[in-house]
Formats: structure tokens, sequence, C-alpha cells
């Protein structure tokens, strides 16, 4: 099994396409993959996390929509974008929380999943990792009384948790 700093070097070292796909893995925006290709070379795992936050935030609101559409509706399996299976896998695993809920809440979730899309223009985003479906019916319904500008932060701020776990989990796998 190869360890993370030989997964690490081995991001650091691959052509620039083969780091992109596998940086797209954590994070839908391509032009943050880019930029992430770009600021090679990376130290450390915590050097890879910095730069990804860094750079995230310094994005444009068009890229995190571009990172909101490689992810599943909550309670659903498949994004809107193209994903590749290791990240479709990953999705599965961060919504585990979904998987014995009642009919009632997935119903909920569903209905607040439309609502919070017409509201927002895009899907709701949550690291849903280690929460329940009722933890994430409840955090929807809380946002979905934030105003626009406000939401795109907060989505923002989730999508962000989303990839910093999931580059753990590349540089783990």
């Amino acid at each position: 099994m190869e360890s993370s700093t030989n997964r690490l070097q081995k991001l650091n070292s691959g052509t620039p396409r083969e780091a992109e796909q596998e940086l797209l893995k954590c994070c839908g925006s391509r032009n943050w993959a880019q930029q992430m290709v770009a600021a090679r070379e990376y130290r450390s795992q915590e050097e890879l996390i910095a730069s990804a936050e860094r750079l995230w935030w310094s994005l444009a609101p068009r890229d995190w929509l571009e990172a909101f559409h490689s992810h599943p509706k909550i309670g659903e399996q498949k994004a809107a974008a193209e994903t590749a299976v290791e990240a479709q896998r990953w999705s599965a695993a961060e919504q585990s929380g979904i998987r014995e809920s009642a009919q009632q809440t997935l119903a909920d979730l569903a209905k607040l999943n439309r609502d919070y899309e017409e509201r927002f223009g895009y899907i709701f985003i949550v690291c849903a990792t280690g929460k329940s479906s009722e933890e994430m019916l409840a955090i929807l319904r809380q946002r979905l009384t934030n105003d626009p500008s406000e939401e795109l932060r907060v989505a923002a701020a989730e999508q962000a948790k989303i990839t910093e776990l999931r580059l753990k989990k590349l540089l783990a796998s």
C-alpha cells in the first residue's frame, strides 16, 4: 500500500492533466483544480490543504457553482456534472447517514431540496459526513431562511470542508 507521502509525490510529479483529474475528484471546479496544479509542489498534506483553502476563497462565485454541480443532491446518487467513480463512492459514503432514514424524512429532504434549488439556483451543499438525515434536514430548513448572498458563502464554506476531507481521502487511498 502506498503511503500518503508517496501519493503526494505522485500528485506533485504527475502531468498537469493527471494531477487535475485527481484534484477534480476532491472539488469539481476546473479553475480551482488548474490553480492547484499550477501551485505544485506541495511538501506536505498540510501545505496542500492550506493551498486548497486559499485558492478556493480566491475563486469567483461561478467557480463555486461549478463545484456544486459535481455533487448529487442529498439523498440522490447522481450529480448534475460528470464525476469520477472515486468521487461518486466518496459522495455515497459521505451521505451514508441517509441510508436508514424514515420515508417521511426522505420525502421532506426531496421537497426541501427542490425548494432550495428554486430559491438559490443551485443544489443544497452540506458536508454530510457524520450527519444523520434528520440533522441534514434541520440544516436545510435553517439555511432556506438565509438571504442569497449569505447562503452562497455558507454553501462555499461547506464545499471547502468537503474538499479538505476528500483531499485527505485522496492521499490515503
